[in-house]
């Protein structure tokens, strides 16, 4: 026969039956309470109800397990013998609260009631037992609020305007001051309020509040507010809350009573000062209310000098014991000092850092487990400016936080406003788009931030933003761009050009107008955070960095590398943009003039009709002459640019590795759409304006993203990867021989074939060779694949024989896995995490259980035929730190991710290798 379950625990008299460990019984306050109580904190007694009867409340359609009203009833009994009061008694009675509390903190998500026992008897009872008759009623009026309001969804406000007319009659603004007379015609007025929302009377059975707060209690668990806090702090895996029943102790009762909360240090500079704040004559409920302003926790030792040296010991005892910073709520009764609670204190990054430093250095905690404590996607508050919490803000539209951060500035509609306004009238500037594409990279730069109406939190604008360390607003639906007009609209609001408006990169807000921002700054302490997850973690860390400025900030914020080099980036500067449009429009000429030259060739073999075949051959090859000198001629306007990018880049990085992918995106993403750019173009090149627009016509593709881009480009149009890779290699020669230490890699995108690696590889060391043989220099480079499609996953054992290194691109590899667009699941992806078909979304979080399965599978093929193969992640997932866990789970060397993402990836490294001590990764 199994033992009787048990559904209750005291605590009470310096013992209780659970303890800190029982969290996911007990809830944090529970085991928190039932801990306090067996170190000798002055606690006052109680019992909880475990978080199993919530768990079988719901799976048992609201219904208790056998046997808890009788549990309830003996700890009930048993508490009022403790306290030698009962529950409803007139002449003694026991007051209790009731608390939600479950084993993760979820300050002010789920519901409480204070002064649960009172009726018309047991006021008559409080009386005389504390001689206080205004206190009695207080606590009465009190009661009834938040009965109505927690019990039975008789909305606060019902009280809070009666209450009101009686402090307005009285000229008062405090609660403090209203008279005993006036109290008790509060109460009966909440009385009648109470009876008309609810259609029955206010209950005076003790017995029956306890059990419908019971029940309220239980119910919060389920809340919107409970269930949203859950979604946004990813707690899963609770069985719910736990109730727990306390006998209350009274901060309301005169000038000897106070109540308020405190944190054993500075919460929000980390300085190990004691923090808090109290109020005399009041109940907690008036702390967070703000009706009357709190005093500093220093004055409690002026007032109260006994009990302030009572709670700085306790403080103390109780930070010690946990190891932890805690938050501490306390009573103060007749001047009899009583613990609530204690939890966990919550605190800004800066504190966290701060706390876990300087307890390492006291000695309270190890390096492992500050490490540990630190949540890394918080120190993006440590890296970018963040608004002024002071500061007003009115909040028009709400996008994706693709790129945190916060900006203020003039609004403006175009890259090349934004440039000029920017670099000639020093302007602050929001870049606002429909959606950002590669042309509009120098007014990215140039602004403050950027806003678009479309994309998600993968697309171009995120992408660029996040490398540069822009704050971006992404997917902002809501907003109607009128390029014409030079406005947007937002509901019923419109913005013009030239107007101020705020961005926070963080939260996705829009705000109108100039909202006052703090800039970041890193201390001693966070360096020194840094060096301790260094010396911990497995994973090296590089960054994804197309300009020397992206590589020296990452490379200051700890970078070992660049894991991806996008040379597409590279191209959109004013000096190179005309030269690249001139070798994406003159190269598909110069592979067609080729292609009908061989046919020509091989008809002119078969034939006699020789003299018709030989004019045509003769003009084809002049057409060829002339298309190839123009094409030639930007490449070689591109090669001395290209190698002088190379150069720096190397040059930030020396003595680190530098990943370079040759060109990847579509040719027509570099050309003009406008006519007006169309006719520059025509201009410039000497050619009409329908050559052009017919050239632009023939790059264009149904579906680009699956179309002639990638290594695709590297075999159609050779010569493109050929001039790269020479770049590459002479870059590397020239800084070598300057005693820079250089480590290129090439990489190969969109590979799909092993025969399409082999095709690339051997004219990758062919071009290698012929710069090495003539600049007298030897470079040791590697020569690897971005795996980013689920073939390549697939036959990665094959691509591995001969490639040295893969570096997962699982930005593309996601889109191919699902069949999505990166830039349009904005428009359903919150719908499928809504309804429960996708936990997160998938081009922000990995999704391990389908594009994971692609990935693991890749290392361990690609290892199969290369054990030393090199793998790494240079997708937007590589400063993930979930994905960061996956990564150096699947035995990964490294993760690359934007420069202001390189200390989270660092931590989340570290923690990954804490979790996960034994792995497969060669370092």
């Amino acid at each position: 026969m199994s033992p009787k379950p048990k559904y209750v625990y005291f605590f009470g008299n310096g013992s209780a039956d659970g303890k800190a460990d029982m969290k996911h019984l007990l809830g944090g306050k529970g085991a928190n309470l039932a801990e306090m109580t067996n170190l000798g904190i002055p606690v006052p007694p109680g019992f909880t109800i475990t978080t199993e009867v919530c768990d079988a409340y719901y799976k048992n359609n609201q219904q208790y397990p056998d046997g808890l009203a009788e549990e309830i009833e003996q700890n009930l009994a048993r508490l009022e013998k403790l306290m030698g009061a009962k529950l409803g008694d007139p002449n003694n009675p026991l007051l209790v609260s009731v608390r939600s509390g479950a084993a993760a903190s979820m300050p002010g998500m789920m519901d409480t009631v204070l002064n649960l026992g009172l009726n018309p008897d047991a006021i008559k009872g409080l009386i005389k037992k504390t001689g206080n008759e205004r206190f009695a009623w207080d606590a009465y009026r009190r009661f009834i609020t938040m009965f109505g309001d927690v019990v039975m969804g008789v909305e606060r406000h019902n009280f809070e305007e009666i209450l009101d007319k009686y402090k307005k009659k009285a000229r008062t603004i405090s609660d403090a001051e209203l008279t005993t007379d006036q109290l008790k015609k509060i109460a009966e007025e909440f009385k009648t309020v109470y009876k008309r929302k609810t259609r029955e009377n206010f209950p005076n059975d003790p017995k029956v509040q306890l059990r419908k707060a019971i029940d309220a209690v239980f119910a919060s668990w389920n809340n919107p507010r409970a269930i949203k806090y859950r979604q946004l702090y990813e707690i899963r895996g609770l069985l719910g809350t736990a109730v727990n029943v306390q006998a209350m102790v009274f901060g309301n009762m005169g000038a000897h009573s106070a109540t308020g909360v405190c944190f054993t240090r500075n919460p929000s500079t980390g300085e190990n000062t004691f923090y808090g704040e109290f109020l005399i004559n009041a109940q907690g409920e008036d702390v967070v209310a703000g009706i009357r302003t709190p005093e500093q926790i220093d004055n409690l030792e002026k007032e109260m000098p006994e009990v302030y040296e009572q709670l700085v010991k306790y403080k103390n005892i109780l930070e010690k014991h946990f190891k932890d910073v805690q938050d501490i709520e306390f009573t103060i009764q007749e001047n009899h000092l009583f613990i609530l609670q204690t939890r966990t204190g919550k605190r800004t990054t800066q504190a966290a850092v701060k706390f876990a430093v300087d307890m390492v250095k006291e000695g309270l905690i190890d390096k492992r487990t500050a490490i540990s404590r630190i949540d890394p996607n918080q120190l993006d508050q440590l890296l970018h400016p963040t608004f002024d919490p002071k500061a007003k803000k009115e909040v028009i539209a709400v996008g994706l936080p693709a790129s945190p951060g916060a900006a203020t500035g003039k609004v403006v509609f175009s890259a090349e406003d934004a440039e000029k306004l920017a670099a000639v009238k020093k302007e602050k500037i929001i870049l606002v788009r429909k959606e950002t594409s590669p042309e509009d990279i120098g007014g990215m730069h140039a602004a403050k931030g950027i806003l678009t109406t479309r994309g998600g939190m993968t697309s171009h604008a995120a992408v660029v933003a996040r490398g540069m360390g822009k704050c971006c607003v992404a997917g902002c639906g809501s907003l109607n761009v009128d390029y014409k007009k030079q406005v947007f609209s937002v509901n019923g609001k419109i913005v013009k050009k030239g107007d101020y408006i705020s961005l926070d990169g963080s939260s996705g807000e829009v705000m109108l107008g100039q909202v006052a921002t703090v800039e970041p700054s890193l201390s001693g302490d966070f360096a020194t955070l840094m060096e301790w997850a260094d010396e911990i973690r497995k994973l090296k860390v590089r960054t994804n960095a197309d300009t020397p400025m992206d590589a020296k900030k990452a490379r200051e914020f700890g970078a070992e590398g660049i894991g991806l080099c996008r040379t597409e980036h590279m191209f959109f500067g004013e000096n190179r943009i005309g030269s690249v449009r001139q070798m994406i429009l003159f190269a598909p000429d110069v592979k067609n003039l080729r292609d009908k030259i061989a046919v020509l060739e091989n008809e002119l073999a078969k034939t006699n009709r020789t003299s018709v075949i030989k004019k045509e051959l003769m003009q084809t090859r002049k057409e060829l002459k002339a298309s190839l000198s123009l094409y030639t001629s930007a490449l070689k306007k591109l090669l001395p640019m290209q190698r002088s990018d190379f150069e720096q880049l190397f040059k930030s990085m020396d003595g680190l590795p530098v990943t370079i992918r040759l060109l990847d995106p579509p040719l027509h993403e570099f050309l003009p759409q406008e006519e007006y750019n169309q006719k520059e173009i025509a201009k410039k090149m000497k050619i009409s304006l329908k050559e052009v627009q017919d050239k632009v016509s023939a790059l264009h593709e149904l579906n680009p993203m699956l179309g002639h881009r990638g290594c695709r480009l590297g075999i159609t149009y050779s010569e493109i990867y050929d001039m790269q890779v020479r770049a590459i290699i002479e870059a590397a020669c020239i800084m070598k021989k300057k005693g820079i230490t250089v480590y290129p890699e090439i990489m190969l995108p969109i590979i799909s074939a092993e025969q399409e690696f082999i095709i690339l590889k051997d004219s990758v060391h062919k071009t290698a060779r012929d710069v090495m043989q003539k600049k007298g220099v030897q470079i040791e480079y590697m020569v690897g694949t971005m795996i980013e499609l689920p073939r390549a996953a697939l036959i990665a054992d094959k691509i591995a024989k001969h490639a040295e290194f893969f570096s997962f691109g699982t930005n593309d590899l996601t889109q191919m896995t699902f069949g999505f667009s990166r830039d349009d699941v904005g428009s359903f992806v919150p719908d499928y995490i809504e309804k429960g078909i996708l936990e997160k979304d998938p081009f922000q979080v990995l999704d391990e259980e389908g594009t994971g399965q692609l990935v693991e599978m890749g290392i361990q093929r690609g290892r199969s035929a290369r054990p030393d193969l090199k793998v790494g992640i240079c997708g937007e997932h590589g400063g993930n730190p979930k994905t960061i866990s996956f990564c150096h789970k699947v035995g990964m060397n490294y993760v690359s991710c934007s420069p202001f993402r390189v200390p989270i990836a660092r931590l989340a490294a570290a923690q990954a290798s804490l979790q996960q001590p034994v792995s497969r990764a060669t370092v």
